[in-house]
């Protein structure tokens, strides 16, 4: 069995960057929306991706930015940036410099709207749907992983589960959804937007572990 893919997402340091590379991170979060509390400018930025293992993916998390926002973060070495707002295929394809992940709530129109997408979008990203027409993401509310699991993936690109996931249940959201990768934010923190060391190794043991089984 290919092995699940992890993402820790809403990293705000270089030293934090480097303990999820450790313990076994393939990619790392940045979240560049300013409503988060997960936000870092872009001067965080540049410090952390250096700091990071060549072979492991810094993702820039952006929703509904604008061409020109884009651009000030041309700088960074972020070649895969994950859109949570309504960004549609024109806007991706108006950033074909950049390997995308599109968050979704889960909801079936919602993620059919991207079967047969550019090969440019990279992952589909399933969380939580949205309350009162906030950011999907970061809620740490999970999604149906049986309905999910039921899904005609015909077309579509990779799934990456998020939603609620925490060292605890990610073994069994792996066992029933069978996804492409995890992505966690809340569930590695001590508290809103401050991630912990010990659980970001104990949620990346608990994937291997389900890999494993």
């Amino acid at each position: 069995m290919e092995r699940t893919r992890i993402k820790i997402c809403g990293i705000k340091s270089a030293d934090m960057a480097r303990a999820a590379v450790d313990a076994g991170a393939d990619a790392i979060g940045l979240n560049f929306v300013p409503s988060s509390p997960r936000y870092i400018p872009l001067a965080t930025a540049l410090e952390i991706v250096p700091a990071i293992a060549s072979f492991v993916a810094p993702v820039g998390l952006f929703s509904d930015p604008t061409i020109e926002e884009m651009l000030l973060f041309e700088d960074t070495g972020i070649n895969t940036i994950q859109l949570h707002g309504d960004e549609d295929l024109d806007f991706i394809e108006s950033i074909p410099q950049h390997r995308v992940v599109k968050a979704v709530p889960q909801d079936a129109a919602a993620i059919d709207a991207w079967r047969q997408a550019s090969p440019q979008v990279t992952g589909l990203l399933i969380d939580a749907p949205r309350q009162g027409g906030g950011l999907t993401g970061g809620t740490g509310r999970t999604v149906d992983w049986h309905a999910l699991a039921g899904v005609d993936r015909t077309g579509l690109p990779p799934l990456i589960l998020a939603g609620g996931l925490t060292p605890e249940n990610v073994g069994e959201a792996i066992r029933v959804v069978r996804p492409y990768a995890v992505d966690v934010s809340s569930g590695v923190e001590s508290s809103r937007g401050v991630k912990d060391a010990g659980l970001i190794r104990a949620f990346c043991d608990a994937v291997r572990e389900a890999d494993r089984a």
